[in-house]
């Protein structure tokens, strides 16, 4: 294990964040022989830690602290104080993440040129391509070790994915399968095969799920390239007077501030707070925030197009038993506009446990309609809806002006609001998932509005040209030649499919990259 690194080495990347994109680069670069400080604000918790209690697990690892919410969307009504699910901790949200592993499609990299003029919608060709990451997908997919990919085989089947299998097979669906998932179908990677618990949001008890807390993280520390300093909240980015980035100033354990001087920043702290420390660390250079010439830092902020349809049978279903998402229909997520709409959608089967079907199933109804429902949990079956939302440049990240956290720093305001596109599929998504359930007897529908977001992305996007978004092709900040963005808020769009694959791709690309720039002098 490596010796702590000194504040004022200079030669480190410093990484801010653990996640899908600040775990897999920090290990990668590790692994080439680059030293790397990674600064995690939340604590360490690692399998034998884990809670299988959905409110208790909440409370020990998602990312409470507070934000303010404006827009139209429900969650601004509902969860104003918390418009995000994510994880504060060593790991961040892979330790939450249900594990659907699956590719962009083709023209999902390039949805300006296919979608053409949508009116009120930000689009924009990403400056990669398929092509490009088909090779990255690959070595990211052998990392998550994903079923149904390099001959792994899928997970079996549960009560909730047979009902949905059924049905969606009765509407002349193909494309339906137990998914592409990084969790393990059989022992492999020095990971427990999966268990079927069914706490997958709760951390993986067995180690079968992926995530960077238990898998890259310490075997990037097993190299000596890397220290995690976790509970240690970045606070602001410096630089030089000739504009690039010299170091990181952050709280530690005990809310002392510390400045670690850094060769390369890497930003990799979700679409909230990667856009938030950018504005944070405003200076008389950059009155605007860091890498903020364009104005694009904290817009286009996406969320995914979600919703969730239940269905209630005559007989017990028992959802819970087995995996949380065990299983996909992908029949929905090609782009045809004679549906009313751009782009596409993926149906996902979800397990909610009992506390959070409360919550989260009609919040604030407790009339007849929701008990009646919260009655036949037993005999429920389950299903998220997951489909690509259209950026706006008014849906943004701005830095509140009244609330500020802990250390004295203002919090992320998240204005957010659905363009028409969303509502139309959202709708469609609605009608369909629904047919499903009725299709194999289902007694009763309910269509349920979205939760907090999951999958936030966007708000430091990537661009060609620097005036359209904040980095480069390769993550690189279009302002600044030593900043990186590393996690989803570089997306340029959301495409239909969970995020974490890509954020992991796009992660070991950009350590190839970042290597190959340290080994020129470049950086």
């Amino acid at each position: 294990m490596a010796a702590p690194f000194e504040l004022n080495d200079n030669n480190v990347v410093v990484i801010i964040g653990t996640g899908a994109g600040g775990g897999v680069l920090a290990n990668e670069l590790a692994q080439q022989g680059v030293s790397v400080v990674a600064l995690e604000a939340g604590g360490r918790y690692l399998p034998q830690d884990y809670v299988n209690d959905e409110w208790e697990s909440f409370g020990q690892l998602a990312w409470t602290d507070p934000r303010t919410t404006s827009g139209d969307w429900r969650v601004a009504k509902d969860f104003a104080g918390l418009p995000a699910w994510i994880v504060k901790a060593v790991g961040g949200s892979t330790t939450h993440w249900a594990g659907a592993s699956l590719r962009f499609q083709a023209h999902e990299w390039k949805s300006a040129t296919h979608y053409g003029e949508v009116e009120g919608a930000n689009l924009l060709d990403w400056p990669i391509d398929a092509a490009e990451m088909a090779p990255w997908y690959e070595k990211a997919e052998e990392k998550l070790r994903v079923t149904r990919t390099g001959g792994r085989e899928g997970l079996p089947g549960c009560n909730n994915y047979l009902v949905f299998e059924k049905g969606a097979k009765a509407l002349g669906y193909e494309e339906v399968s137990t998914g592409r998932m990084a969790i393990n179908s059989e022992p492999n990677d020095d990971r427990l095969a999966c268990r079927q618990t069914g706490f997958c949001f709760q951390g993986c008890k067995w180690g079968a799920k992926w995530s960077s807390a238990y898998t890259d993280i310490p075997r990037g520390e097993a190299t000596g390239n890397l220290e995690v300093r976790d509970r240690a909240q970045a606070a602001r980015i410096l630089h030089g007077d000739d504009g690039k980035v010299t170091g990181v100033e952050y709280f530690d354990q005990d809310g002392n501030l510390q400045m670690q001087q850094a060769r390369v920043v890497c930003v990799a702290g979700n679409s909230y707070e990667s856009p938030r420390l950018l504005l944070n660390s405003a200076s008389s250079m950059f009155p605007d925030g860091l890498a903020n010439s364009s104005g694009q830092v904290g817009r286009n902020y996406m969320r995914h197009m979600t919703a969730s349809v239940y269905g209630i049978f005559d007989k017990p279903v028992k959802m819970w038993r087995g995996t949380t998402m065990a299983g996909i229909i992908q029949d929905e997520a090609r782009h045809d506009p004679s549906r009313g709409f751009v782009g596409g959608y993926e149906m996902e089967t979800l397990a909610l446990g009992l506390p959070f079907m409360a919550a989260f199933l009609n919040p604030g109804a407790w009339g007849r309609e929701f008990t009646t429902a919260l009655d036949s949990y037993e005999n429920m079956a389950g299903m998220w809806i997951v489909g690509e939302d259209m950026p706006q440049e008014t849906n943004r990240i701005t830095l509140s002006d009244s609330v500020k956290d802990q250390f004295g720093l203002p919090v992320v305001d998240v204005h957010f609001s659905d363009h028409p596109n969303d509502i139309a599929m959202r709708n469609h998504a609605y009608q369909q998932g629904s047919a499903i359930y009725d299709a194999v007897g289902a007694t009763r529908t309910l269509p349920t509005p979205p939760y907090p977001s999951t999958h936030n992305l966007g708000t430091n996007r990537m661009s060609e040209n620097p005036g359209d978004g904040v980095v480069n092709q390769w993550g690189r900040a279009h302002d600044i030649l030593n900043l990186y963005v590393s996690d989803g808020s570089q997306f340029t769009s959301g495409a239909a499919e969970n995020p974490t694959l890509t954020i992991v791709a796009l992660a070991m690309r950009q350590a190839d990259h970042i290597v190959g720039e340290l080994a020129s002098k470049n950086l």
